[in-house]
C-alpha cells in the first residue's frame, strides 16, 4: 500500500439514541444513529413478526403441496 493515501483508521464510538455506546473502529471519530440492536424492536423481541392478510395460507394454497384424492377402488369382476 502506498504510504500517506489512506485515511486515519482510529477508534470510534456509535452512540444510538437510547444511550448505547458502541466501540470499533472506523475513519470517522464519532457516528451518531437513531436506532441499534439494543432498542430495535425486532431484537428485543418485543416485536412478533405476523401474518398480515394471510399471506402464508395464500402462499400454500396457491403453491403448496397438492392432496392427492383418494383411489377409487377398481371393480371386482363378479364371480358366477
Amino acid at each position: 500500500m502506498k504510504e500517506g493515501i489512506h485515511p486515519k483508521y482510529d477508534a470510534t464510538r456509535i452512540v444510538c439514541s437510547c444511550g448505547n455506546i458502541v466501540e470499533t473502529r472506523s475513519t470517522r471519530s464519532e457516528i451518531h444513529v437513531e436506532i441499534c440492536s439494543a432498542c430495535h424492536p425486532f431484537y428485543t423481541g418485543k416485536q412478533k413478526l405476523m401474518d398480515v392478510a394471510g399471506r402464508v395460507d395464500r402462499f400454500n394454497r396457491r403453491y403448496g403441496k397438492k392432496t392427492a384424492a383418494a383411489p377409487t377402488p377398481a371393480a371386482e369382476p363378479s364371480q358366477s
